[in-house]
């Protein structure tokens, strides 16, 4: 079930040369030109994401200037309102806030648009998706959140105290658990995802956990044709790692979402989803009732 991207080369990450060089405008505008096309086809995404498809489409070439050059484009881009905010996704700064509501009224109202039966109580399964890289929580979160499904970013390699935690999560689901992992294919990358199952099964031994990594797998870099980059001799786990490395973000986010969304549905029992649906309109109709009893409702 491998097929899916399509366009451009594997090709190994090379330094910057020394020689620079000038785009002319209409350089620059070819690739402004192809960023349009590829954010509105696939977002949102990442800079990073949006970098690797280029690098693939043979537009800019695979350096760190070339990165920055990406970067500077889409600054552009969004400041001049070509491009949408929306569109690119960047999780790495967020706000803490508990809600706060104007009056009674705007809580129920709040209450009643937002609430929603938990999915996974009458599934026989509990799952997780797990990602190595909090830039990509944007791009994930839409199929994760359609399934009331815990999406829990890494960032690298996890403490105890996170870990723990969320085997106790599992633990009190009382069912067996499926947990998805998405890290780079690269020495830290396999070790975290190892790590992760490791802790997780030595935290909750009598739970039935089942861990697979979906991405980025070795197949999926000839298949998919990813761009690879030289794997980092100064990874101490690199001694027990073998070819090119290769990140997460060289996937790209409509595949990324695809694997997600395969891997969740596999365990979804249609019938029992519906009913739990059907329920939440019920019960969200009758918060509605109460504001309205209340006399909230226009």
């Amino acid at each position: 079930m491998i097929p899916e991207p399509t366009g451009g080369t594997t090709q190994l990450y090379e330094p910057s040369p020394v020689k620079r060089f000038r785009r002319s405008d209409a350089e620059i505008l070819t690739i402004k030109s192809a960023i349009l096309d590829i954010v509105y086809e696939d977002h949102p995404m990442t800079l990073r994401g949006l970098f690797y498809r280029l690098v693939s489409a043979g537009l800019i070439g695979k350096t760190e200037n070339e990165y920055k050059n990406t970067g500077r484009y889409l600054l552009q881009m969004r400041r001049d309102g070509t491009l949408p905010y929306s569109m690119i996704a960047d999780n790495t700064r967020w706000m803490r806030r508990r809600p706060s509501y104007n009056n009674l009224d705007d809580a129920l109202r709040r209450t009643a648009h937002a609430y929603r039966r938990a999915l996974w109580t009458e599934q026989s399964a509990y799952v997780e998706i797990w990602c190595e890289k909090d830039t990509l929580a944007g791009v994930l979160y839409a199929e994760t959140d359609a399934y009331d499904v815990p999406l829990m970013v890494v960032r690298g390699f996890s403490s105890e105290t996170y870990l723990y935690e969320a085997a106790s999560t599992m633990e009190e689901a009382g069912k067996p658990v499926h947990l998805y992992v998405m890290t780079d294919l690269d020495p830290s990358g396999v070790s975290i995802a190892a790590d992760i199952e490791r802790k997780i099964r030595g935290f909750i031994p009598d739970t039935d956990v089942t861990v697979d990594r979906i991405a980025v797998t070795p197949e999926q870099v000839t298949a998919w044709q990813l761009p690879t980059r030289p794997t980092k001799k100064t990874d101490s786990r690199a001694k027990s790692f073998t070819g090119e490395s290769v990140e997460l973000d060289a996937i790209p986010p409509s595949t990324l979402r695809r694997l997600v969304r395969e891997s969740i549905e596999t365990h979804i029992d249609r019938d029992v989803l519906e009913r739990t649906r059907d329920t939440e309109r019920m019960e969200r109709s009758a918060l509605e009732s109460i504001r309205e009893h209340l006399g909230g409702g226009a």
